[in-house]
């Protein structure tokens, strides 16, 4: 029996998946090894808070490892302790929205069943990846694993505090550069002046926490564009797929027509936007990549935050907060940018400037930076893939997306030949396939890369 060793560099939902897939799809001779530090696996950014007001942004139903396994999250959630104890997880739809952490734990959960009941041998090493060479991962606690395939699923760097904010108010103790750090926002006084900037998923989920706290002060999101995440659908509808098999608009502008027009159409028949969306969402990745590069690039300087804010909506009990604090004039968003920051005292001075208007000067307690991860700096973010981009074994994609991968999801070296036995999982690999930063799409890229890998034959990964 041939002896094989697969390793995945993070055990965030992404590494766990590919790991359960592996054991499900495997065979005796197979041992598959996740190098996470956390504890538990599936506690990455998204699904490792602890904060009882961040919620899935998706229907449980919707949340699932695998197309044939649609509703079993849901299922679970349902027969479990904290379904009873969460009563604020069922929407007036019949619907249930559980907190985040929940989802870790159930795959968490897959992956000690997993551990169980497969042929295959499955370990988390708790440890973190900090070396590959000639076919041998070093952790940070001097451990050597010689890997025969190796892959990557790191995908979420910390955020990038901007420049600007760091020279004026590094070490300042009203800043806050990043909000995910465990109770990062329970020094915030009741009555303090919050400014958050950035206005997406991570602003929404810093509100949240902000009213669970009985925040009363005043807050203040800002962005370039003011443009708030969308709420979710209610009720039950049938998708409405598009017709792809007309000729399809060769340019973003033309696809933005399309849309438009399709959405225009639905109001007609008195059906929501977001089925339009869903079904461009669900063929993200055949569009894309029928798209040139100098295509990509424009829809990522001009579309992005639009398509962010329809695609990545939020869950309706955070909606209702927000629009519950608008409504009062306790939440204010303003579209502007940051022109000059500076500390006074224990008080932090923003000038906002917003288009074609005079610029608007604000003094705030704390200043919350909430413009996501920092995705254009990953390779430096992370001592193994330092060590591999200055090795020329992989390479930054031309979008700051992540990194360069083929349409396998192997890694490419900056002479262009691809690593056979170093993959992509997940987010990071998402400038080759675009819609990659849903759940059901990282599921389904996770369970392709399992498949790649046990359709190959087992050979030393040369690192």
């Amino acid at each position: 029996m041939t002896e094989r060793h697969i390793v995945i560099v993070g055990g965030g939902f992404t590494g766990t998946a590919v790991a359960i897939h592996l054991a499900r799809l495997g065979d005796a001779g197979l041992t598959v090894t996740v190098i996470e530090p956390r504890a538990q696996l599936a506690q990455g950014v998204a699904y490792g808070t602890r904060d009882p007001s961040h919620r899935i942004n998706v229907p449980a139903d919707r949340m699932q490892l695998s197309a044939a396994e649609q509703g079993d999250f849901d299922r679970w959630f349902r027969a479990s302790p904290a379904y009873q104890a969460d009563a604020d997880a069922r929407w007036q739809d019949g619907k249930v929205y559980p907190q985040r952490g929940q989802f870790g734990a159930y795959i968490a959960e897959q992956f000690a069943r997993a551990q169980q009941h497969s042929a295959v041998r499955l370990h988390h090493l708790c440890d973190r990846a900090v070396a590959l060479e000639q076919g041998v991962v070093t952790t940070a606690l001097g451990k050597k694993l010689a890997a025969d395939e190796v892959v990557l699923a790191i995908s979420h760097p910390p955020p990038a505090l901007p420049r600007t904010v760091a020279l004026a108010l590094e070490g300042h103790p009203g800043l806050i550069a990043d909000p995910w750090r465990q109770d990062a926002l329970a020094g915030i006084a009741s009555d303090e002046r919050v400014a958050i900037m950035g206005s997406g998923l991570s602003m929404s989920d810093v509100v949240a926490t902000l009213q669970r706290h009985g925040h009363r002060g005043p807050v203040l999101a800002f962005s370039r564009r003011g443009l708030l995440p969308r709420p979710n659908l209610s009720g039950e509808f049938d998708p409405r797929p598009l017709d792809y098999q007309q000729p399809q608009p060769s340019g973003v502008r033309a696809w933005l027509r399309r849309i438009r027009k399709e959405v225009a159409l639905a109001a007609e028949q008195q059906l929501p936007w977001q089925l339009v969306l869903d079904d461009i969402r669900l063929n993200g990745q055949r569009i894309w990549q029928q798209l040139s590069l100098n295509e990509q690039r424009r829809f990522l300087r001009h579309l992005r935050p639009w398509w962010d804010v329809h695609r990545y909506r939020i869950a309706p009990q955070v909606s209702a907060v927000l629009e519950q604090w608008q409504q009062s004039g306790q939440l204010s968003v303003n579209a502007a940018r940051l022109a000059a920051v500076n500390a006074r005292g224990a008080e932090i001075k923003l000038l906002l400037q917003s288009r074609g208007a005079v610029p608007q000067n604000l003094t705030v307690d704390r200043l919350i930076i909430t413009t996501g991860p920092a995705h254009g700096g990953l390779l430096q973010s992370d001592a193994l893939l330092h060590q591999l981009a200055s090795a020329g074994i992989i390479q930054p994609d031309p979008l700051a997306l992540g990194i360069l991968v083929n349409g396998h999801s192997q890694t490419l070296r900056q002479d262009g030949r691809a690593n056979p036995h170093l993959y992509v999982a997940g987010p990071a690999a998402r400038a080759y396939f675009g819609e990659l930063m849903g759940l059901p799409q990282v599921a389904e890229h996770a369970e392709s890369v399992a498949r790649q890998l046990l359709g190959r034959d087992a050979e030393r990964c040369p690192g």
